[in-house]
């Protein structure tokens, strides 16, 4: 029997999908603000990101023990007040040091509600309906993600002019006039106090897990480990993540360096287009596994995004300035493909194996700081070019991941439309360059409606007629 949706717990996740996403991939944007404002080395500047990814290898497994005994409204207040608490440090008291311990701490509440949420969104939004769900989460996570850099952009631009109408006006006196960006955490601070009082004040729903999701004791997730296939996929994770954040963490910071692109402005909108990208790839990709098998897939978008990362290393200001945005699309495809060819690699213990790859998520911190030594060794760039390995590591699963279950291929006219949609969006994006966002927006959509309508239109008879000889 099909349970009934609860669209209010489904849009409070949703939500709490954009906050997360909101909070953790501003943090590229910031690098470089960091480095000159607090006169720190890579490696020191590296520190930072390793702070608040490394709450997720002390936070994640944890949580998954502490939501079976108090459940998940308990924790994700919890999560909302340690993350209110250190956007409030970073705010009050700007320093090296306190960043360290916010970032920390926001990482803490980011890791904790992550374990939550997943199982939540699928009881909440029904089982049946929860590839649906996820897929929307994902969606509304990178949207968050392309939005926070242009918000951190508009903030900074607007107070270093000294603007004092509206919000500006309050926050004018609360942050120091060489350190405009301290604002962003002031918005933080009032975001995580509101979600903190929204999930308070909501009722929620109770969770079965199925006894194979349920997090097992220390014992299943050590006897886990000792499978040479859970190594491989955490190792996996820890690379895609690292990468991620090698990519975005440190981009705008290199752009400034090398190509003295101002990293309020145009640094910021290339972190933004990262994430911007990174969402159109992911459905396009979407519509892509429907077609082909995931590791084919792994393979075809790992390839050009190495290549694209050489050309955003290597190439002029603006080949460079568009090249590290576009590794984002190509990476769009690689969590989703690795945490799923992962869990179909192994018959039982699904809910402790994923707690183990979310811990992989420590190589967003890891990594990181490895950057930042090289770079003060070599240079940023030959710090970066670290980022080869992780890439060629996962580039490597697409040939060796033997998983239980393949992903279903269903070819039909409609899901080849979607390609040509997304095909003559990404065309129209880069050809078309207009006054206004607004306008560039709309011009975009109106070309993908045409390009799904006239590549759907071009194979529906091809599909009808391999249909009627059936």
């Amino acid at each position: 029997m099909k349970s009934k949706p609860n669209y209010y717990i489904v849009a409070l996740i949703m939500l709490t999908f954009f906050v997360i996403s909101f909070l953790t991939n501003v943090i590229g944007p910031l690098s470089p603000e960091f480095i000159k404002d607090f006169k720190l080395s890579d490696l020191l500047a590296g520190v930072l990101p390793f702070a608040f990814f490394i709450a997720y290898g002390v936070m994640s497994i944890p949580t998954s023990m502490l939501v079976q005994k108090y459940g998940e409204k308990a924790i994700m207040v919890t999560a909302f007040v340690v993350a209110f608490l250190g956007a409030l440090l970073m705010a009050a008291e700007p320093n090296y040091l306190t960043a360290i311990l916010s970032l920390f701490l926001i990482g803490c509440g980011m890791a904790m509600l992550q374990v939550v949420i997943n199982p939540l969104l699928r009881v909440a939004g029904g089982a049946e309906n929860y590839a649906f769900t996820s897929v929307l989460a994902q969606l509304i996570f990178g949207g968050a993600s392309f939005l926070s850099p242009l918000v951190y952009s508009y903030m900074v631009v607007n107070l270093n002019k000294g603007n004092h109408s509206g919000v500006f006006s309050l926050l004018q006196p609360l942050v120091p006039h060489d350190l405009t960006w301290i604002s962003l955490y002031w918005l933080f601070t009032v975001m995580a106090l509101l979600m903190f009082v929204i999930i308070l004040l909501s009722k929620f729903p109770k969770v079965e897990l199925q006894s194979d999701e349920k997090s097992g004791p220390w014992k299943t997730h050590v006897d886990l480990f000792k499978k040479p296939v859970v190594i491989l996929y955490f190792i996996a994770l820890f690379c895609y993540v690292g990468t991620e954040q090698g990519v975005s963490y440190w981009m705008s910071e290199f752009l400034h360096r090398y190509h003295q692109i101002d990293p309020q402005t145009k640094g910021a909108d290339a972190v933004a287009y990262f994430w911007g990208l990174m969402m159109v790839g992911g459905i396009l990709g979407l519509v892509l596994l429907k077609l082909m098998d995931s590791r084919k897939l792994l393979i075809l978008f790992t390839v050009p995004a190495m290549i694209f990362l050489s050309l955003g290393l290597f190439g002029s200001t603006q080949i460079s300035l568009y090249s590290f945005s576009i590794v984002g699309f190509f990476m769009s495809v690689m969590y989703p493909i690795i945490f799923s060819l992962a869990l179909s690699s192994v018959s039982e213990d699904h809910g402790s194996f994923a707690g183990i790859l979310v811990t992989g998520i420590i190589g967003g911190a890891v990594v990181q700081l490895l950057i930042g030594g090289l770079g003060n060794l070599i240079g940023l760039r030959g710090g970066m070019m670290f980022l080869y390995l992780t890439f060629s590591y996962m580039l490597s699963i697409g040939f060796w991941a033997k998983p239980l279950v393949v992903n279903e291929k269903e070819v039909n006219a409609k899901n080849i439309g979607y390609v040509g949609g997304v095909v003559a969006g990404l065309a129209t994006l880069y050809f078309y360059n207009p006054i206004s966002l607004l306008q560039k927006i709309a011009v975009i959509a109106i070309c993908a409606v045409i390009g799904f309508f006239v590549v759907y239109l071009i194979v529906l008879p091809f599909f009808r007629s391999k249909a009627q000889t059936k």
